[in-house]
């Protein structure tokens, strides 16, 4: 059954804008969760979503960084310190830029375990399990990039990934985009999180940003996480029926 929802997609004239943007959402979300329950869970992908999301918020005198808990909606199976790791692209726009008194717990990949990414996934949910104190686990943001094929995390169109339904964190060991060897959040996680965004940029996000918000018969990773807001700037945007600047506007997407 496909059921409709509501997906909130914020157009900004430039990329700097969509970061500033950003900044404001993120900041509210911090402050409201931290109010709540003490501490701010977010999750990050890979890509361009770090510097994007630190260009303004790393200046922020108002976040509480020492209450996040920081863990990675995918990773590569690769040491810390490779090019390709994710936790190495957070630390260098984000981590490496706060003084040690407003540094977040980040949750990162066991190291043991780069080789065996079955492993590595199972740890990964363990410490969510842990973290979460045994509940299921509920973040209060997952940031989310959009692949040109659409995928997001490491889920890719047509992966049978798609359809794991138990699991919270899984490896991949055939990933179309290289390194193969992943680990990777899965639909059941990302749909219980309370704010899913996704935030794209550029000419190269035009048609697919089009085909994400218009064409739900694709059935996309992207599509697939059903309620999410989206940040994206003008050129981005240029393929949509409308793109007001710094204006949210709203599209009917599928949760499929």
């Amino acid at each position: 059954m496909t059921t409709t929802s509501t997906t909130s997609v914020r157009v900004f004239a430039n990329s700097d804008l969509v970061s500033a943007g950003l900044d404001t959402f993120i900041e509210q979300q911090s402050q409201e969760a931290i109010n709540a329950r003490g501490v701010f869970n977010v999750a990050v992908s890979g890509g361009s979503l770090p510097k994007i999301l630190s260009k303004h918020l790393v200046n922020n005198p108002h976040i509480a960084f020492d209450k996040w808990h920081i863990f990675f909606a995918d990773e590569r199976c690769v040491p810390l310190s490779h090019p390709d790791s994710n936790y190495l692209e957070l630390r260098k726009e984000l981590l490496d830029r706060l003084p040690l008194s407003r540094q977040p717990h980040v949750h990162t990949m066991n190291q043991q375990h780069i080789h065996a990414p079955a492993t590595a996934a199972a740890d990964y949910q363990q410490q969510l399990h842990d973290h979460f104190k045994g509940v299921v686990p509920e973040f209060d943001v997952i940031l989310l990039g959009m692949g040109p094929d659409g995928h997001c995390c490491s889920l890719f169109p047509g992966h049978s990934l798609l359809n794991e339904h138990h699991l919270y964190v899984a490896s991949i060991g055939d990933s179309p985009k290289p390194p193969s060897k992943r680990i990777t959040f899965t639909l059941p996680i990302i749909h219980r999180a309370r704010k899913n965004v996704f935030v794209a940029t550029g000419q190269g996000k035009q048609e697919m940003l089009f085909n994400i918000l218009h064409r739900p018969e694709m059935k996309l990773p992207c599509q697939l996480v059903g309620p999410a807001i989206w940040f994206v700037d003008q050129t981005a945007a240029a393929l949509l029926p409308s793109s007001p600047s710094s204006t949210p506007s709203s599209f009917n997407t599928p949760k499929l």
